[in-house]
């Protein structure tokens, strides 16, 4: 369970959240009402990328992460099979590039993209962006969900209007 007392100093602002920071050494989350950016740093652990993941699937399960990924065409099958959903495709010279949604609301889908952003972290640090519909309770909601993983805490916290800094 988060801090109680910053959940209450947050919510008791009157101005609606801008953004929202929080995270641990190897993680940044940073929220706003229409993206979640997620900067993964190269010692993350495979529980915290999943936790992370699974976390915002709970709190918003529309969320939807887009990726784009040059293959051949037959790996695009592969890809749906762990329910990707296809957006487009194109023909270029390497394969085919495409336009993957991958969608929180399905638990393969997410533990792929787990396993992805894993592999990816042995060559660098890995930033996504994930789109959703979040408002400020589903923000606060979020770090509440998060808040067991160690480490966890507030980065920062700026409001709408005053561009006031917590």
């Amino acid at each position: 369970m988060g801090n109680i007392e910053e959940i209450e100093k947050i919510l008791s602002n009157p101005q609606s959240l801008s953004s929202f920071a929080m995270g641990q050494d190897d993680v940044n989350v940073l929220c706003t009402h229409g993206k979640i950016k997620i900067w993964f740093g190269r010692q993350v652990s495979d529980v915290v990328i999943g936790q992370v993941l699974i976390g915002i699937s709970i709190v918003d399960a529309s969320s939807v992460h887009e990726c784009d990924i040059v293959c051949p065409f037959e790996e695009i099958t592969d890809y749906e099979s762990h329910e990707y959903v296809l957006v487009s495709y194109a023909r270029t010279n390497d394969g085919y590039r495409t336009t993957f949604n991958v969608p929180f609301s399905s638990k393969t889908a997410l533990f792929h993209l787990a396993e992805s952003i894993s592999k990816n972290l042995k060559n660098k640090n890995i930033n996504i962006d994930i789109y959703w519909i979040g408002n400020d309770t589903d923000i606060i909601l979020l770090y509440d969900k998060l808040s067991n993983i160690d480490g966890w805490k507030i980065k920062q916290v700026k409001y709408k209007d005053e561009g006031k800094d917590k």
